[in-house]
């Protein structure tokens, strides 16, 4: 009997051990589960910050190595050898080439694929951007095409579409997963490749690249006294457009009115100015201005819309409002909106005179 009993409590004192064995062992194995949980989450924080830190790395030296030398460069221009700039042009086409090479073969979290893609994108922009600019260089310093100097301008919207990609998609989307991976509070390095909408300007570009002014007439110079004209806004109905790198989203389909605000700021009245678009001009001079010209156009899809008008007439200090439709805008595209007001007999600076706005029409 004393055996028998001895015996049993030894089973049940086996089974309560085994009992508290398997406890322990659950615990054990969520705890080990959770360890390797917190692992693998602070892996993937660490590589979605380092794939963070490369792209701001890559976009940074793509301003600072690319950008600034080139527009260096090319404002500098006419006061070097043509060889020593197109060498230097071309040397930087290279440089923005191993940028983009470097970015294709960095370790790509799944979760940043899309960031991934844009960026590409961004720096193969500029990649192209530079090849057109290197290859039109020779004939623009030569003088042998004036066409040169347009196709160069034009290049230059290579350029601002890879700052908009940039920040309206590599940066949102980096960002994006960053959040959604606890990870707050970390910024995403900043990129801007085009300095200023000037260089989209052939005109500007001209001036800059081979300090030779274009576009003010030579009757001009013999005007006397303080004539100009300034714009001021441009809207599409009660929506005032913002300047880039905003994308402004116009409603009210593909034939938009634009209203331009254009400041008279010289001495003297002017007459017949010219507008294109919807535009309010003001004059802010102390003379009324005539013959004010005020120029809209639209790029998008490929192809230009433009339209014009002619303000009869502006006085000093006061505003005249001219409404410019545009017909024909492809909806859903990017499209960059150009306002310019076309110089008076007299009119030096020009720089006040345009704008250019960046904008998507939808219904």
């Amino acid at each position: 009997m004393g055996a028998g009993g001895g015996g049993g409590v030894d089973q049940h004192t086996l089974m309560v051990r085994r009992r508290v064995a398997a406890g322990v062992a659950v615990v054990l194995l969520i705890v080990i589960v959770l360890v390797i949980n917190g692992c693998l989450k602070s892996q993937n924080q660490e590589s979605l910050k380092e794939y963070n830190h490369q792209v701001g790395t890559l976009a940074q030296e793509s301003d600072t190595q690319v950008s600034s030398p080139l527009f260096a460069a090319l404002t500098s221009a006419a006061s070097k050898s043509a060889l020593d700039v197109e060498v230097q042009i071309d040397q930087l086409r290279i440089q923005a080439q191993r940028i983009a090479e470097r970015a294709e073969h960095l370790s790509v979290p799944g979760a940043m694929a899309d960031a991934q893609r844009n960026l590409l994108l961004m720096l193969h922009f500029r990649v192209e951007g530079m090849a057109k600019v290197a290859a039109l260089l020779p004939t623009a310093l030569g003088g042998q095409n004036p066409q040169a100097i347009e196709r160069i301008a034009g290049a230059m919207e290579i350029f601002l579409a890879s700052d908009v990609i940039y920040s309206q998609r590599v940066v949102p989307l980096i960002q994006q997963e960053l959040a959604a991976n606890g990870i707050h509070e970390l910024s995403t390095a900043s990129s801007r490749f085009l300095p200023n909408l000037g260089w989209l300007e052939t005109n500007t570009v001209q001036a800059r690249i081979t300090g030779q002014a274009s576009g003010s007439s030579q009757s001009n110079q013999n005007v006397t006294g303080n004539h100009g004209s300034a714009l001021v806004s441009v809207a599409v109905g009660t929506t005032t457009l913002a300047a880039e790198p905003t994308i402004n989203h116009i409603s009210g389909g593909s034939s938009p009115t634009f209203t331009a605000t254009v400041e008279n700021s010289g001495e003297f009245p002017q007459t017949n100015v010219k507008t294109d678009v919807t535009v309010t001009v003001e004059n802010s001079g102390e003379f009324p201005e005539a013959n004010v010209k005020a120029d809209i156009t639209v790029t998008a899809g490929g192809k230009q819309y433009k339209a014009s008008h002619a303000i009869n007439k502006t006085e000093p200090g006061k505003k005249v409002n001219v409404e410019i439709p545009v017909s024909g805008i492809p909806l859903g595209v990017a499209a960059k909106v150009e306002v310019n007001i076309e110089a008076v007999p007299g009119e030096n600076d020009l720089e006040n005179n345009k704008a250019t706005y960046l904008a998507i029409f939808s219904q």
